[in-house]
């Protein structure tokens, strides 16, 4: 009988959405990136710029996007998204132009192209995912790692007054008068997911009006690095990540004030 049931539109859950190429996705068990390349998509096709947009992505698990995101997408070297991104938005205008970089990427090496780009008030998107750890190169510290933190390169823990403490990044972009929103999310729960959504909706929004730079940081988490099951580095997140990343906007745009 269920054979053949008719899926009526009005009765529909979900559909993958067409800016999500239909490949199977890689990632570790767990891990958030699939979940952020979902929502990401689902606001590209639902404000119906797919045909405008260009996304960059550079070294380190971000770099896989280009394999899922059926948008127009061009590599940058190791931190360098958001440099590349301002020459692709300066020559196309017209273009809606977004990063996505994982922390070891954009508050490490790129820290000075994110923090410039920010500053000029570029007006592009940065998709920042934040899981506190080097994902693809075998899980160092990064400069997002929690005091005390074991990593490969912090076995002991990460000791801040050798090794300095977290930066919170999205704080920092914050206070430049460019930068015209900064989010935190994360997708660890259902609820969270649906609250990433909408601030991807809000940044891509701005990036339209032309209201400069802005950020939504995803703190998500990186099971195989972690040495956690799925389950236990969500935990992780709740428990320890986001007591100290907390979530919410930390600037919105003078107009929705």
């Amino acid at each position: 009988m269920t054979e053949n049931l008719i899926i009526q539109e009005d009765n529909l859950v979900w559909n993958k959405p067409s800016t999500l190429l239909d490949v199977p996705m890689h990632y570790c068990p767990g891990c958030g990136h699939s979940t952020v390349h979902r929502i990401l998509m689902e606001v590209v096709e639902e404000l119906g710029i797919a045909d405008r947009t260009i996304g960059v992505a550079p070294v380190g698990c971000s770099v896989f996007a280009y394999h899922y995101l059926n948008v127009d997408m061009q590599q940058a070297a190791h931190g360098r998204a958001c440099a590349v991104a301002t020459g692709i938005k300066r020559v196309h205008p017209d273009k809606i132009v977004f990063t996505y970089q994982g922390d070891g990427d954009l508050a490490a090496i790129g820290t000075a192209e994110t923090i410039h780009a920010a500053n000029r008030g570029e007006n592009i998107t940065v998709i920042f995912i934040n899981n506190g750890i080097y994902g693809m190169t075998s899980g160092q510290m990064a400069p997002t790692s929690l005091a005390g933190m074991q990593t490969t390169t912090s076995p002991f823990g990460r000791d801040v007054q050798t090794m300095g403490y977290p930066m919170k990044i999205s704080e920092m972009l914050a206070m430049l008068p460019g930068v015209s929103f900064v989010t935190r999310q994360a997708v660890h729960k259902p609820a969270l997911v649906r609250k990433a959504k909408k601030s991807i909706r809000q940044a891509l929004e701005y990036n339209i009006k032309g209201m400069g730079f802005s950020l939504v940081e995803i703190v998500s988490n990186c099971p195989s690095n972690l040495k956690m099951t799925p389950i236990e580095s969500n935990i992780f997140v709740e428990n320890k990540m986001i007591p100290f990343y907390e979530l919410g906007d930390i600037k919105v745009p003078s107009e929705v004030l």
